[in-house]
């Protein structure tokens, strides 16, 4: 209603003009026409636009109801808005939008889809000859170089599965199977992958997670993101017999999954921005090979678990991380 109203003032200024001008024109002239008979014909003329103003808001109300309030479902959006040819018009030019908005949105599903796709299959391609070389390191002589080739190919390794991840993020939804694995093997899986980089920087895992606890959650999908935050926790922790602890408990309807490292910490101005894509930060500009995306995927594949993520951090004393998994009612 309020949109008709703000629609029609230009005509209701003007008839509110013609209604002073009128009357105006009549003292000018010097006509002698009782006031009544003015006051008559003015009534009579807003009688008329009130009888218009009526039909054109019973002929336009579904379209000004609709202008109103856009946030509808999208089939909503297609349905008539009256007879009127106004409203027949904006119908219309919706359908077009809509057609040229469905078509240019397949488009980039079809591309994405297929940039999907070959990603997946790149990396499929890269992991022959990562397997073929690191067969070939152990036949090494020199135990130095040897350490040194699978750190890099670990490296290689990581970036490899960080980026066919991330290209599955888009495809999520087909991608997941929800499952209740032991917490302690998903925790021992991910800490294999990088027990070469935990030897590297001389840290040592501390678990206290009982063995019978079981979370509702894909495997596959959290011992990825447990690889990115004990990747994080050891790169940024600097110092021979540091620890990175790792324990399990009840927390009301969750179970809580806590990784605590004695690293360099986060910058207080940077707390609220590490889960953004890209973001490196104070931290991140001191150690080069930060890509920036390690939290974020963190935070992206939580959330699409529905799993909660709590960040704390203090600079030079460490960062504490916590994923929190619902539990079945009744546990």
């Amino acid at each position: 209603m309020k949109l008709f109203w703000k629609d029609q003032l230009p005509l209701l200024l003007f008839f509110a003009l013609n209604a002073l001008l009128v009357p105006l024109l009549y003292w000018l002239s010097g006509d002698g026409r009782p006031p009544a008979i003015v006051l008559y014909g003015v009534l009579l003329s807003a009688a008329v636009l009130a009888g218009y103003l009526l039909l054109r808001y019973a002929s336009l109300r579904r379209m000004y109801r609709r202008l109103s309030e856009p946030n509808v479902r999208r089939g909503e959006r297609l349905e008539p808005l009256g007879d009127a040819p106004l409203a027949e018009a904006v119908t219309g030019l919706i359908a077009v939008y809509d057609r040229e908005y469905e078509e240019e949105l397949a488009a980039r599903r079809s591309a994405m889809e297929r940039h999907v796709t070959f990603i997946g299959r790149w990396v499929h391609q890269m992991k022959t000859p990562l397997s073929v070389l690191q067969l070939s390191v152990r036949e090494l002589e020199d135990d130095e170089l040897e350490s040194s080739m699978n750190e890099e190919l670990d490296r290689l390794r990581q970036g490899l599965e960080m980026v066919i991840y991330t290209s599955r993020l888009e495809r999520f939804e087909q991608d997941f199977a929800v499952e209740r694995p032991p917490l302690l093997r998903t925790i021992g899986e991910a800490l294999a992958e990088q027990r070469r980089l935990f030897i590297k920087r001389r840290i040592s895992p501390v678990i206290e997670v009982d063995e019978r606890i079981n979370v509702y959650t894909d495997a596959k999908w959290l011992r990825f993101i447990l690889g990115q935050i004990l990747t994080n926790a050891a790169n940024y922790t600097e110092g021979e017999g540091r620890k990175v602890k790792i324990r399990a408990y009840s927390r009301g309807s969750h179970t809580v999954l806590e990784i605590a490292d004695e690293g360099i910490g986060i910058a207080r101005e940077d707390l609220q921005r590490v889960f953004n894509p890209y973001f490196t930060g104070q931290r991140g500009r001191q150690y080069k090979e930060s890509t920036g995306m390690g939290l974020y995927l963190v935070r992206e594949v939580c959330k699409r678990l529905e799993h909660g993520v709590e960040l704390e951090s203090e600079p030079g004393e460490g960062t504490t991380l916590r994923i929190l998994f619902r539990k079945a009612p009744g546990e």
